[in-house]
């Protein structure tokens, strides 16, 4: 959005934003943005607390008035921490083991088909509550998108795996769609899981998460520098990046 805002600004068109990430809006400079240090998902604070989100909304309008810009302002109130109450009972019942450190391959890419296969009744329920899904960036099948990521563990495909994308850029799509399926089948499980739960739960404890973490090693070594940037900025957020060392 910080990139699209220079050029509706170059129209004529005052712009601003809410940002949740602040290091990408000190690079990309936006001519307004407010910085708030709430988690991912929530640009606007807790849920359900409008007088909350109107003085955030309004913080974010406030920048209008300012005579010029780069401006980056940062947003002074913390979210509400849930209660005690909100947060009771999130169960995950599903023992989602990661492979052994020794397994090779092949090992690996049957523990992620069984991961993702024991969590369809969970996905199953999370859409016949809401009737929606978050998947769809890459208008792939689960299976193919799947298929798309360990193909990138074993070697970089011959071909784009996304028509009308490069290869970068078809792996990105691939694995959000990957995280989305995830993240669907997650909420709903028992309990009141907050969304910085399913994301602890998802990169900490899942085969998957573990396999973004090795390819997001493997991508920051390739020579080309489109993988290079995908692997840096996106697979994995940087509140859930691996020591350093790691991709060393």
């Amino acid at each position: 959005m910080g990139g699209l805002a220079h050029y509706l600004e170059q129209d004529g068109l005052a712009t601003t934003q809410i940002s949740l990430i602040r290091l990408h809006s000190e690079k990309i400079r936006p001519p307004r943005a407010l910085w708030v240090p709430f988690e991912l998902g929530r640009p606007l604070g807790p849920p359900n607390d409008e007088a909350f989100q109107h003085r955030v909304l309004k913080a974010a309008l406030d920048l209008l008035a300012a005579p010029s810009g780069p401006v980056l302002a940062d947003y002074p109130e913390e979210a509400a921490k849930a209660t005690e109450e909100d947060m009771e009972g999130w169960v995950c019942p599903i023992n989602l083991s990661p492979p052994a450190p020794d397994a090779d391959d092949a090992a690996h890419h049957l523990v992620i088909e069984s991961e993702i296969k024991s969590l369809l009744p969970w996905f199953d329920l999370a859409m016949e509550k809401r009737r929606r899904s978050n998947i769809g960036a890459s208008g792939l099948s689960l299976e193919d998108a799947r298929d798309v990521v360990l193909s990138f563990t074993d070697g970089e495909p011959s071909q784009a795996p996304v028509p009308g994308t490069t290869m970068a850029e078809g792996l990105r799509l691939a694995v959000d769609d990957l995280k989305a399926y995830y993240v669907d089948a997650a909420t709903a499980q028992p309990g009141n899981a907050s969304g910085s739960d399913i994301q602890d739960w998802f990169w900490r404890e899942t085969a998957f998460g573990e396999l973004l973490h090795g390819l997001r090693k493997k991508l920051m070594a390739s020579a080309d520098e489109d993988m290079v940037l995908a692997g840096e900025w996106f697979l994995i957020p940087s509140s859930h990046w691996l020591d350093e060392s790691y991709y060393k």
